[in-house]
C-alpha cells in the first residue's frame, strides 16, 4: 500500500454501524412516543416475513481491559447477576405489551461487557425468560461474546442446549507485554481449550476476534498472533483496528502512553501482513475488518448479496428492527434508533416506574434514509447504485460525486453513470469513502476529534 496514501487518508472518521452515527443524532426531534410509534411500524412490516433481532447487553467485567470502547461494570459481585437479568425481562415484557403480536426472534446475540461473567444457569432464565414470550423463528442465529478466560463447558453446553449455534472469543493479541499494557491476560491454551469444547459439542460458527494497533504491538507480536489464530481454525474472525479514543473513554484507555501506540503506515502494516498470512490460511476478507472461511455463514451472506451491518457489527442476514435490551444497549427500527440508559442505576429507576429505558434517539429523515442505503452498500458489498431522480440531482451529483474526484483520482473507487464500485486499492480506506456520502459531517464538522483514526 502506498505510504502517501496511508498519510493522505489517516483522518478521524466514523466506523458506521449507523447512519447518521450517534454524534449527528438529533436528539430535539426525538420522543419516546415517537420511538414507540416507530418500532411498532417497522414490527408490523417485518415480523411475519424475518423477526426481529434482539441486541443484550450484559454490562459486568471482573477486570478492566484498558483497549475496552464498550459501556461496562468492572465489579467481582456476583450478586449482581440476578438483579440485572430481572430487569432485562422486565424492559422485553414491556416491549411485548406494545408489539401488536407475538414476536418472531430471527436473532440474538448477548455482548457485553462480559456474557459469561453470568452463571450458565442465570444465562439460561434470561433466555427462556425471553424465548417464553417469543416465536423462535425457523431460520435462527443466536450467538453470544465468550471470554476465553472464563467460560466454561457449562455455559457452552447450556447456551447451545438454548439454541445457540455461534459464538465469538475475544483474543486480541497473544504477546504478553501486549496483553499487559491492555490488561488482558489471556494465555493461548485457555483460547485452544474453549475453541475445541465448542467444537465438540456442535457449534457450526466459532469466531475469534484480533485487535492491531494495539500498544507495544510489533509485527513480530501480529504474526504470532495469526500464526496461533490458524492453528484453531475458527471459520470466521475479526481483525479490527484498536480505536485509541482517550479522550471519550478517560482513564481506561490511559494504561500506556500515546505514542506506546502504533500510527499510521507502522499500524496499517501490521493489518496487510496479517492479512496476506489469513489468505493464505483461505480466509476471504468480508466487508471491513472481517474474514471467513468459505464454509461459513458470513461468506456465504457476503457472496449473495446478503451481507447486514448494524450495531452488532456485521450479521449474515437482516432483520428491519432490532431491539436493545439491558443498559445503554442502542435499539434499531430502520426509522429510528433509541438508545438506553447509560448507567445502570438510572437505567433500574425507568423501569421501575414502568418505562421504557430510552434517554436519547435520532427519527431517521428521507435524507438519512437515503445516505443510509448508500453507506450500507458501501460497507457490506463494497459498492452502491443511484437513479437519477431528484434526489440524485440535487444532493449525490452535486454534493456528493464532486467530493469524490480525489479518492477516484488515487484509484480507490470507480464511478459509473449511477454506480459507484470501490475498487481492492480503496478498500482499506472504505470508511473514508463512507464519509463522503455522510452529509452530516460534511455539513457539521466537529470543531474537536469526535472519532477514531480510518487508517
Amino acid at each position: 500500500m502506498s505510504i502517501s496514501l496511508v498519510q493522505k487518508y489517516n483522518v478521524p472518521g466514523p466506523r458506521y454501524t449507523s447512519y447518521p452515527t450517534v454524534p449527528y443524532w438529533d436528539e430535539s426531534t426525538f420522543s419516546s412516543s415517537k420511538w414507540e410509534t416507530s418500532f411498532i411500524k417497522s414490527f408490523e412490516e417485518s415480523n411475519a416475513s424475518e423477526g426481529i433481532s434482539l441486541y443484550i447487553h450484559l454490562p459486568f467485567c471482573e477486570s478492566l481491559c484498558t483497549f475496552c470502547g464498550c459501556h461496562k461494570r468492572i465489579t467481582k459481585r456476583h450478586e449482581v447477576e440476578h438483579p440485572y437479568i430481572e430487569a432485562v425481562l422486565k424492559e422485553w415484557r414491556l416491549y411485548c405489551e406494545i408489539f401488536p403480536k407475538k414476536p418472531i426472534i430471527k436473532e440474538i446475540h448477548l455482548g457485553g461487557g462480559t456474557p459469561t461473567f453470568f452463571s450458565p444457569e442465570n444465562l439460561e432464565h434470561l433466555i427462556e425468560g425471553i424465548l417464553n414470550e417469543s416465536i423462535i423463528a425457523n431460520e435462527h442465529e443466536f450467538s453470544f461474546e465468550g471470554h476465553p478466560n472464563n467460560t466454561s463447558r457449562a455455559h457452552l453446553q447450556k447456551l447451545f442446549d438454548l439454541g445457540f449455534r455461534r459464538v465469538s472469543f475475544g483474543v486480541q493479541d497473544y504477546d504478553e507485554k501486549v496483553q499487559t499494557a491492555i490488561h488482558r491476560i489471556q494465555p493461548f491454551h485457555n483460547v485452544a481449550k474453549v475453541t475445541f469444547w465448542a467444537r465438540e459439542i456442535g457449534y457450526t460458527s466459532i469466531s475469534h476476534d484480533l485487535v492491531f494497533g494495539l500498544p507495544f504491538q510489533t509485527l513480530d507480536n501480529v504474526i504470532d498472533t495469526i500464526d496461533k489464530t490458524n492453528s484453531l481454525s475458527p471459520d470466521r474472525l475479526a481483525f479490527y483496528s484498536y480505536a485509541h479514543v482517550p479522550w471519550i473513554k478517560g482513564n481506561g484507555q490511559r494504561g500506556f502512553k500515546d505514542e506506546d501506540v502504533p500510527k499510521d503506515d507502522a499500524k496499517r502494516t501490521l493489518y496487510e501482513e496479517g492479512k496476506d498470512l489469513l489468505a493464505k490460511k483461505g480466509y476471504f476478507e468480508i466487508g471491513m475488518d472481517h474474514f471467513a472461511l468459505k464454509n461459513d455463514s458470513m461468506y456465504t451472506s457476503f457472496q449473495e448479496g446478503n451481507l447486514h451491518r448494524n450495531f452488532m457489527g456485521y450479521t449474515a442476514s437482516k432483520t428491519q428492527l432490532m431491539i436493545g435490551l439491558g443498559v445503554s444497549s442502542i435499539s434499531d427500527s430502520w426509522y429510528a434508533f433509541a438508545q438506553n440508559e447509560k448507567e445502570i442505576e438510572a437505567y433500574y429507576d425507568r423501569l421501575e416506574q414502568n418505562e421504557l429505558p430510552v434517554f436519547r434517539g435520532h427519527v431517521l429523515t428521507d435524507e438519512d434514509l437515503i445516505i443510509r442505503k448508500h453507506i450500507l452498500n458501501l460497507m457490506c458489498q463494497f459498492e452502491t447504485t443511484w437513479i437519477e431522480d431528484d434526489f440524485y440531482k440535487q444532493v449525490i451529483s452535486t454534493e456528493i460525486i464532486n467530493r469524490m474526484e480525489e479518492l477516484k483520482k488515487d484509484g480507490l473507487i470507480e464511478i459509473g453513470n449511477d454506480k459507484l464500485r470501490v475498487t481492492d486499492k480503496g478498500k482499506p480506506f472504505v470508511r473514508n469513502i463512507c464519509m463522503a456520502f455522510d452529509l452530516r459531517l460534511k455539513r457539521n464538522a466537529p470543531k474537536t476529534q469526535l472519532f477514531s483514526m480510518t487508517v
